[in-house]
């Protein structure tokens, strides 16, 4: 779909509507994107609206990502970190009209998936989520900014569970009364988290967060990773966030919009192939904690996910967009079926773990 844009926008970066064809790309929920194609350029660049709903400081990202670049540029120049092109004021954003802006370079030859359709597409994703985490084992994480603060915090998504349960109605509680109890029999994940938390090997380190199958760019006809995009989400964090993001996503061949929770299970060479793509790169940097945490890492997310699902649910759809009343619960079910079947499976899987950590 070709569309026109504010030309105070495209001003900001030196174009005008009559030498740029302008083309709404992506399928993510959350920022609007557009792919720019100057007319007198042969480069290409993706144009972002950031989403001020969900990214409150919008300088915080800017922030982010010019601190890993400079780092990155000193310490791995030869990496591929797409940060952004810079206005014609030499601003990291363009502030048009009480929004932000940000332009990034196109990366040619390349695509992005939104399905799996082979594990060697799971190997190279995995390796690449991986590799940008080493290649940042040393940078000082506690040096970024929390641009969704809380965002993987089990302990707060938790906590709004119950404070939802609380102040749902009664028709709402007896309708999701049975994942209400798995909800809570499910506690123990976060209880053991806790346990693990103020360790000092179980470090912060620099997470993407948002580790989906799309946020990764392959090469068009070899499908061999070639960088991370999306990096709105990179901040501290605990490695099984990445990780943990990976399994939920990667491991079965249904999204959580399916309701017939029998094709809800663990593809194994998937999950085999995540786990080599990723230790490939991160095996000589996690700590014994973080190594005896690696399956765990995709209970955490997808309980966690769950309880979210459950908590939209319960406090009348605010937040995840919904096709009709009862999909978060859905949704949430389809949760709790996949971290059974991570639990049922997991000596399997632990043994394809073990098998990569020798």
């Amino acid at each position: 779909m070709e569309l026109n844009l504010d030309s105070e926008v495209l001003a900001a970066y030196g174009y005008t509507k009559e030498n740029t064809k302008i083309t709404q790309i992506g399928t993510g929920l959350i920022n609007r994107t557009y792919l720019l194609s100057p007319k007198t350029e042969e480069k290409k660049y993706i144009l972002q609206n950031i989403n001020t709903s969900v990214f409150k400081s919008p300088q915080a990202i800017a922030n982010n990502l010019r601190a890993i670049a400079d780092y990155l540029s000193l310490t791995s120049p030869e990496y591929l970190f797409i940060k952004p092109v810079y206005t014609k004021n030499g601003d990291e954003m363009a502030h048009i009209k009480q929004e932000y802006w940000r332009m990034l370079p196109f990366v040619s030859n390349t695509i992005s998936l939104d399905v799996l359709a082979d594990p060697k597409q799971a190997y190279e994703a995995a390796k690449q989520f991986g590799k940008l985490s080493r290649l940042l084992d040393k940078f000082d994480a506690k040096t970024l900014e929390p641009t969704i603060p809380g965002f993987h915090d089990l302990k707060l998504r938790y906590e709004q569970f119950t404070l939802a349960l609380n102040q749902a109605n009664e028709k709402l509680k007896e309708t999701a009364k049975a994942q209400v109890e798995n909800a809570l029999s499910h506690k123990y994940i976060l209880d053991y988290y806790l346990s693990y938390l103020h360790r000092a090997d179980f470090p912060d380190r620099v997470m993407h967060h948002d580790t989906k199958i799309s946020n990764v760019l392959l090469d068009e006809k070899t499908n061999e990773g070639i960088c991370v995009i999306d990096l709105d989400t990179i901040m501290p964090g605990k490695f099984i966030s990445d990780l943990g993001d990976m399994m939920r996503t990667y491991l079965c061949a249904f999204s959580e919009n399916e309701t017939d929770l029998d094709k809800i299970n663990i593809r194994l060479p998937y999950f085999e192939a995540m786990i080599k793509g990723y230790l490939a790169e991160m095996k000589s940097i996690l700590t014994p904690t973080e190594k005896e945490l690696i399956l765990f890492s995709g209970k955490y997310i997808i309980y966690m996910q769950a309880l979210r699902f459950l908590t939209d649910f319960l406090s009348g759809n605010q937040y995840y967009p919904t096709d009709y009343p009862a999909q978060n619960l859905d949704r949430c079910k389809n949760q709790f079926k996949l971290l059974h079947e991570l639990s049922v499976n997991g000596k399997e899987l632990q043994d394809i773990i073990e098998e990569n950590l020798l």
